[in-house]
């Protein structure tokens, strides 16, 4: 190993130029497997967060409009969501894990002891919380104990506390919502929501459902006291890794499964019985599906992904054929060396073994080279602020076996050629070459 190493070294030393620059190449490579495998999985990451900023793959479940007949009923019929809804599905589906109530009433006039504004409020369970990635940076979230006992408790989000508290904690202040005293219990963390129904959480409220069902039911002449906004539910994780399944195996557009899912078909299916419209109709309810969008960005990724990598192999490639030539080069320079070594006793083997070894520790130098200097570069971004939708450079262990395994075959592509025509040199022509 120690001769390899100081024939390697000699060998290099005295192609400086024409040495750097292969090295670079394959430097180049690796650094750049490892700057964009690390920037699209950040790319990727901060997006996901942004979307499950809006939940983490929710159905929304709204009002619709019949485009069947069914029964004597006739087309273009409004379907209305109730109370009622959510406990046959809450009962009888076998997909949903977790379902909530909404009601949303918009123009609150709501004033604390500081100021006055005027905001949209949702009375929801608690569990629409964890479904919607309402979290709390003060105070607590609704409990069950509120909706049970109908308090006047309520989550205020960040921009909404800014409005009527400035830099003030809220938590435990009073507030009137349209002249009636409710308890502040938590505020909800910044959201960077791109995407939402209603509005952005951070300019909303948030209260018990019972308490809003009682004071703040909604106001419209066709609506009862048991008239929903939207119904929010959450399937089951096997039923959405299956839904993101089907939707690459189909290879359709987003809007080619809208409404179409088994999950969708299923709630069609429950809540056809009740208002009496075809469970085939994909327009009586409306649904949004951010399970959906999820897949569609992913597949987005991760082709941008296998065109980074692709790129990057393309340069590691072309460093490689680097290698190649100042190996054969090498080989021709070192002629009467190898003449003089075969004369000696030393088997076209060893040769082989001897430039083989040499191409290859090349390659794999300049590799570890490269990714030591791609995750220095990873590191020295991420000490920059990220912008809300990158989560910085972020180097997977899969990035790390990638570049080894890429590096491997180039490094052996390139050396397998050189060493075996330096083995091939005969003896008597290699001692009688004159360069």
């Amino acid at each position: 190993m120690r001769e390899i190493l100081s024939e390697t070294w000699t060998n290099l030393r005295a192609n400086k130029l024409r040495s750097f620059l292969t090295m670079f190449g394959i430097m180049w490579g690796v650094i750049s497997i490892v700057v964009l495998s690390a920037m699209g999985t950040g790319f990727q990451a901060g997006n996901q967060q942004v979307l499950e900023e809006l939940g983490r793959n929710i159905i929304i479940i709204r009002n619709g409009r019949t485009s069947l007949q069914a029964g004597g009923a006739r087309a273009g019929r409004v379907i209305r969501l109730t109370y009622d809804d959510v406990l046959e599905l809450k009962e009888k589906s076998r997909l949903i894990e977790h379902i909530s109530p909404e009601l949303m009433r918009g123009a609150i006039k709501t004033k604390s002891a500081y100021n006055t504004s005027t905001l949209q409020m949702s009375g929801v369970w608690p569990v629409y919380q964890s479904m919607r990635t309402i979290e709390v940076d003060r105070g607590r979230l609704l409990s069950e104990v509120d909706g049970a006992e109908a308090r006047r408790v309520v989550v205020i989000g960040y921009e909404a506390s800014k409005q009527l508290f400035a830099e003030r904690d809220p938590v435990g202040a009073e507030i009137r919502l349209n002249g009636l005293p409710y308890t502040v219990v938590g505020r909800i963390r910044k959201k960077n929501q791109d995407s939402n129904y209603t509005g952005r959480d951070d300019e909303r409220l948030f209260v018990p459902y019972e308490t809003m069902r009682k004071e703040f039911p909604l106001p419209g002449p066709n609506d009862s006291p048991d008239s929903l906004s939207t119904i929010i539910a959450a399937p089951f994780d096997s039923v959405t890794t299956a839904m993101i399944r089907d939707f690459e195996r189909l290879n359709v557009g987003i809007f080619g499964l809208d409404g179409r899912t088994p999950l969708e078909m299923e709630i069609r299916q429950i809540l056809s019985r009740r208002h009496e419209f075809d469970p085939r109709d994909v327009e009586a309810l409306s649904f949004w599906n951010t399970a959906l969008e999820s897949a569609m960005f992913s597949k987005m990724m991760r082709a941008m992904s296998q065109f980074f990598l692709a790129v990057s192999l393309v340069t590691l490639t072309l460093g490689g054929i680097g290698v190649m030539n100042i190996m054969l080069v090498a080989v021709k320079e070192r002629t009467r060396e190898i003449g003089v070594r075969k004369a000696i006793g030393a088997t076209a083997r060893r040769i082989q073994r001897q430039f083989f070894s040499e191409g290859l520790m090349i390659t794999l130098a300049s590799g570890v080279l490269g990714f030591l200097v791609g995750a220095g570069l990873c590191g020295l971004v991420n000490l920059a602020p990220m912008p809300a939708r990158f989560a910085g450079m972020m180097i997977t262990w899969n990035t790390g076996v990638f570049a080894v395994v890429a590096l491997a075959i180039v490094g052996v592509a390139a050396s397998t050629y050189p060493a075996r025509r330096a083995a091939l040199l005969p003896p008597m022509e290699a001692l009688r070459y004159d360069m």
